[in-house]
């Protein structure tokens, strides 16, 4: 009997040291984003308030970019341990500017990058003619492939201002976009109009990615492999019921309404954005080294990458999403 009380005693003292023993501290971990809180960024916003990222170990922020931020900068200077990039060419390009920044995850399987036309507009051979609005970084980027792909002209192209109103006022003009967003715009302006999307003919580029400097990846490769598999159960549990995400995205970006937020996810699961092409049989976040290379090759061939400075190889890395391996 003693020896059974003595027992019962210690069972007891052990369970009073474990209920008052502190949680395991969790890694800091910062994400900076490409732009002001959206639908765009729900997954990353969704593993916070799910929680999800506390359940890999990880205590993350998340910090919005905007207009003004150099998000790259801020990486660099140690503010951010990892970006979102617009896109994986637009990171390689960074690193062709002499930061050494990697492609660990892509969380949109097609670049949302659109020109948006009137109605009379079916397809991108009927753009020749038409004044196109589009911003300089185009030129960096789609411009170059759109011109070689549908025999477009630089003496077609204007300044697009982030302003849709000189395409509401001129049924002559189409003016570049982003899929979730400036359609929305336009059609709460009552203007029809056609939406044409770069990816459904052939632009290679992924989007939303995650990029870290090889720093980064080589000295908190535990904490980036937490973060890249938390953020796709993230994008998976968004896709199933956005609201704790939108609470948040609201938050952070007051001017965000509920109609916008309600749009957007709507066309980034009737597109696939996230869900479709590799990321549903090989998992969300996936990059490929085919595609990888497809963009690659599409920037040395336009001449908006030099081969001889920058190594396809060291451009991204699919260490991190194939062990993650989170099915759609």
């Amino acid at each position: 009997m003693r020896s059974f009380a003595l027992s019962l005693a210690g069972a007891a003292a052990l369970s009073l040291l474990t209920a008052v023993a502190p949680a395991q501290a969790q890694d800091k971990f910062t994400y900076m984003t490409n732009w002001y809180a959206q639908a765009e960024h729900g997954g990353f916003y969704q593993a916070v308030a799910q929680g999800i990222y506390k359940k890999h170990g990880l205590d993350v922020t998340i910090r919005m970019g905007g207009p003004q931020v150099n998000i790259t900068q801020m990486m660099a200077a140690g503010q951010a341990d990892c970006i979102m990039g617009s896109s994986d060419i637009q990171m390689m390009q960074v690193r062709e500017g002499g930061v050494p920044v990697v492609n660990v995850a892509a969380f949109f399987q097609k670049d949302p990058q659109v020109l948006i036309a009137h109605d009379d507009v079916k397809k991108f051979e009927d753009l020749k003619g038409k004044t196109l609005l589009i911003g300089a970084q185009a030129n960096r980027g789609y411009w170059p492939w759109l011109k070689a792909r549908f025999g477009l002209k630089d003496e077609q192209t204007r300044p697009y201002t982030f302003n849709i109103q000189p395409f509401v006022a001129d049924p002559n003009t189409a003016q570049q976009g982003y899929l979730t967003s400036e359609p929305y715009a336009i059609q709460k302006a009552g203007v029809k109009s056609t939406v044409l999307m770069f990816s459904d003919h052939g632009y290679p580029s992924y989007a939303v990615t995650v990029s870290c400097m090889d720093k980064t990846v080589k000295e908190r490769s535990k904490q980036v492999a937490a973060f890249v598999k938390a953020s796709a159960e993230g994008w998976k549990s968004y896709l199933a019921d956005p609201a704790p995400a939108n609470a948040l995205i609201k938050k952070d970006n007051p001017n965000m309404t509920d109609d916008q937020l309600a749009y957007s996810v709507a066309k980034l699961k009737e597109m696939g954005m996230v869900t479709g092409g590799d990321a549903a049989k090989l998992g969300i976040g996936v990059m490929t080294d085919a595609r990888a290379k497809a963009s690659y090759d599409f920037l040395v061939n336009a001449k908006l990458l030099d081969p001889t400075k920058v190594d396809l190889a060291k451009t991204y890395t699919t260490e991190f999403v194939k062990d993650a391996k989170v099915l759609p």
